[in-house]
């Protein structure tokens, strides 16, 4: 058996180099196998159709080697292919639309068998931040449903008479009845870590409002004036998912206090200089007497700053707590909106 048509027969497979190991495998496996391609981004699918063009005739133990290596590859590394979108079209082709949403977003959550696994890996500030809203009741069952240590970190993150009362209320607990604990499993699926996943769960004007948050301040105004005369429904909705720089003023005080030991001072004191007084007090009310001294100082040593470089400092500041958010380390607001949700 031999690949191409074209001179001398490749008997060394150490002379392929990768492009021209990839070639050889999908001109191996035929039409057939076509939807591999739509895997590819289009520089691949570039790279390969001129390694397979120029290819020639390849020997048959070569293919052979070439094709037990990727087999074995397979075997040893799990679905290669896998990704999250293609095992949502998979589910998508037998189950209902619902259920594959639910399995998605239990996907996108975090590691975990149970729902009671799922929310030991969750930070506890977050999960405080949650549960502050709830019954006292319903924060005792959740509590005693996860690892001791993981309890104890989120009680000492809620406010100190709203633990007590929840330490109080695990201590006269009795047996949770079954449909009471499905109950509060269920709450916790739709209003939890569906937020939690959020982040995974993106449209388009979701993407286009990252690239715009990218823009400097005279390039975002420019695009959005111009979609506001073609879509105005577009720019709206765009402008409503913008995370910017003065978003930050709706961190929780522990979610300032994560941020500022994330962000370089450099930066901060740069991303400030062009901040509202509200936000910059914010920040400064977050840090110790001396720290904000200095940090004052220091603007005010910078002099004049470049609008391009505040800008720069202040996404960057953005991205770090976007980082922060996904990693479930802080809690993002919304843009648009007084509805806190995970980023």
């Amino acid at each position: 058996m031999a690949v191409g048509s074209k001179g001398k027969a490749i008997t060394d497979v150490t002379r392929l180099s990768g492009p021209e190991k990839a070639a050889v495998i999908l001109l191996a496996l035929g039409e057939d196998h076509g939807t591999i391609w739509q895997q590819l981004d289009d520089e691949e699918i570039k790279e390969i159709s001129q390694a397979m063009a120029g290819l020639g005739n390849v020997a048959a133990s070569v293919v052979e080697q070439l094709l037990v290596d990727f087999i074995s590859g397979m075997s040893g590394a799990g679905a290669i292919m896998g990704s999250f979108e293609q095992t949502q079209r998979l589910l998508a082709a037998f189950l209902p639309a619902e259920k594959v949403d639910t399995l998605m977003e239990e996907i996108r959550g975090p590691a975990g068998r149970t729902m009671w696994d799922k929310l030991g890996n969750v930070n506890e500030a977050v999960l405080a931040n949650y549960l502050k809203n709830e019954y006292p009741q319903t924060v005792a069952v959740v509590l005693s449903k996860v690892k001791s240590d993981h309890a104890a970190r989120v009680l000492g993150a809620l406010p100190e008479d709203f633990a007590l009362e929840c330490v109080t209320r695990m201590l006269r607990m009795e047996p949770v009845q079954r449909e009471i604990l499905d109950k509060i499993e269920q709450t916790l699926r739709t209003e939890f870590m569906s937020n939690l996943a959020r982040t995974s769960k993106r449209d388009s004007h979701e993407m286009m409002a990252d690239i715009f948050n990218a823009f400097d301040r005279q390039t975002e105004a420019r695009f959005i004036a111009a979609l506001e005369e073609r879509n105005r429904e577009s720019a709206e909705r765009i402008r409503a998912l913008m995370f910017v720089f003065e978003d930050l003023s709706k961190l929780d005080p522990g979610g300032v206090q994560t941020l500022l030991r994330a962000v370089e001072k450099d930066q901060l004191g740069l991303a400030l200089k062009g901040s509202s007084d509200s936000l910059r007090e914010m920040f400064f009310s977050n840090m110790s007497e001396r720290a904000a001294k200095i940090m004052r100082e220091d603007m005010e040593g910078m002099g004049p700053v470049r609008l391009r470089d505040v800008d720069q400092a202040q996404m960057a500041m953005v991205q770090v707590a976007k980082d922060l958010a996904a990693k479930g380390e802080i809690m993002l607001a919304g843009a648009g909106s007084d509805d806190e949700l995970i980023y």
